[in-house]
């Protein structure tokens, strides 16, 4: 059990990558709360944890705002005792050029995906900081790393959030508090269910991947594990590029 006797708050957990981290880290040994804006589709993966021998919980958590994040935290403690392992998992996307960009668009990625992690890693710090340390997990992306045909907005927000993860980082580790990213390719879920819904743009993003597949939510979420476990005790600022070889060209 890799992370047995650990607690972990997982954000946008009721589908895709999140669902896929919380069952992980419950199958090997976690706490998890699950937490989420879509309360019914959280609530049954909460419900399906427990059903398999789990220990999880769901808390309705708005990322942007600050008041849930408290609330949430608290929860955390209160049901399960203390806060080791944050997944600031939730996000938003769009692939509109930056020229099409509206500032509403601009504004609710970086609402969701930059403001939602930086609110997330401040409420997260004190918690920990209280048990003897911890690790944040961030999902970022690859687009925080390299320019693209399409997309800016969402990039940037992606690129906040791995300064985010730095910063945090070295400014922590004297409170026994990791903090490292995640940046993965084109990852089969909904988010890009756009993009693959065709054959010739299924091919298409695959053509960029020199492993020759799209990921899996399974491949992030055990990248997850292992930055949440102390299997990875001697990180923190890194970087995990989950993108089958693309950034690599």
């Amino acid at each position: 059990m890799r992370l047995e006797g650990k607690v972990a708050l997982i954000t946008g957990a009721a589908k895709g990558i999140g669902a896929a981290e919380a069952g992980l880290f419950a199958e090997q040994g976690a706490s998890v709360v699950v937490s989420d804006v879509q309360e019914d589709i959280g609530l049954s993966v909460a419900a399906h944890i427990s059903a398999e021998g789990g220990r999880s919980s769901f808390i309705r958590l708005d990322v942007a705002k600050p008041e849930d994040w408290k609330d949430a935290v608290d929860q955390t403690i209160l049901h399960f005792g203390k806060l080791d392992v944050l997944v600031n998992n939730a996000s938003i996307y769009s692939m509109l050029p930056v020229e099409v960009t509206t500032l509403d668009d601009w504004d609710e990625l970086m609402r969701v995906n930059a403001r939602g992690t930086f609110l997330g890693t401040t409420h997260a710090i004190p918690a920990m900081r209280d048990c003897g340390g911890g690790s944040i997990v961030n999902i970022s992306s690859t687009a925080a790393m390299i320019g693209s045909k399409k997309g800016g907005a969402y990039g940037a927000s992606k690129a906040a959030v791995r300064l985010l993860t730095k910063a945090t980082a070295v400014q922590h580790a004297k409170d026994g508090i990791r903090a490292n990213s995640i940046h993965p390719g084109p990852i089969e879920t909904e988010m890009i269910s756009s993009l693959i819904s065709t054959p010739d743009g299924r091919a298409a993003s695959v053509s960029r991947i020199p492993i020759g597949r799209l990921g899996t939510t399974w491949d992030v979420a055990h990248a997850a594990l292992f930055l949440a476990s102390d299997e990875s005790s001697f990180m923190t600022g890194s970087e995990l590029l989950i993108d089958g070889g693309m950034t690599a060209q």
